[in-house]
């Protein structure tokens, strides 16, 4: 089983400490971890300068009547879904596909979350980077840690779950779309809506120069500064239109993207 200090010197190898960072997580991944979740919130909190992590929650999501075209929604089918939304809340579980860390994260003294309706961060530390969410601007945070030369970690898991890489989307000029929140003071439109992420993997190759990397446990963790992930992101859009989309017939996302 792994102990908090195994964490800890595993982490710290990865030169951190300093440094505010976007963590993506799984549990799962380490094996049997002593303390669960909290050990690794913990150890974040020992060895990086600040860190957030996802937590957002699909589970708000209305389809309307009819919306802008070419925006990957079937507003039809769609609308049959619409009696299981719940309204947002800030104390709203993040959704099951966030993980249990990021949603441990919610219950502690030091966190905060931002105040996005689908697309939520919550992170220790982070307060003036996560305050910088909008509504029209949901990956404000990602640019943030940019300007502050922020990392990404993945523990335990690779580019796929790299909400990172949707940022560089965006600044390549990759098309975004808009989906609906329900909240308690009614529906809210949320432009900026990321694409599918199934085929991020493919960047591995691209960015392994300049990537760290530390086994601790059964996970491997890995480490890159957000300014050069960005950078070849958007070098590799630019050169291959179609670059990083899935290869699945039925994803109206990636579908979208290639018809533009």
């Amino acid at each position: 089983m792994l102990t908090f200090n195994d964490l800890i010197v595993a982490f710290e190898t990865l030169g951190l400490q300093n440094k505010p960072v976007i963590a993506h997580a799984s549990l799962h991944s380490f094996g049997r971890v002593e303390g669960g979740a909290d050990s690794v919130i913990t150890s974040l909190m020992y060895t990086t300068g600040a860190f957030i992590m996802p937590t957002h929650t699909y589970k708000t999501m209305v389809t309307p009547a009819s919306g802008p075209a070419n925006n990957a929604v079937n507003y039809t089918r769609g609308q049959q879904w619409n009696r299981l939304s719940e309204p947002y809340r800030p104390d709203m579980p993040a959704d099951r596909m966030m993980g249990v860390i990021p949603d441990s994260i919610r219950h502690w003294p030091e966190a905060a979350r931002s105040m996005h309706p689908i697309l939520s961060f919550s992170g220790i530390r982070a307060d003036k980077i996560l305050k910088s969410q909008t509504i029209e601007e949901p990956f404000a945070p990602l640019r943030a840690l940019v300007e502050q030369d922020g990392w990404v970690m993945l523990i335990g898991v690779d580019h796929t779950v790299n909400t990172s890489i949707h940022f560089a989307e965006k600044l390549a000029g990759r098309k975004q779309f808009v989906r609906w929140a329900l909240t308690e003071s009614g529906t809210v439109t949320c432009p900026g809506f990321p694409g599918c992420s199934a085929g991020f993997q493919v960047i591995e190759p691209e960015v392994r120069s300049f990537t760290k990397s530390v086994k601790v446990g059964e996970a491997t963790v890995l480490a890159l500064p957000l300014r050069a992930l960005m950078i070849r992101v958007i070098e590799l859009i630019k050169k291959d239109r179609y670059a990083l989309l899935c290869d699945r017939s039925d994803c109206e996302r990636c579908g979208e993207v290639r018809k533009m």
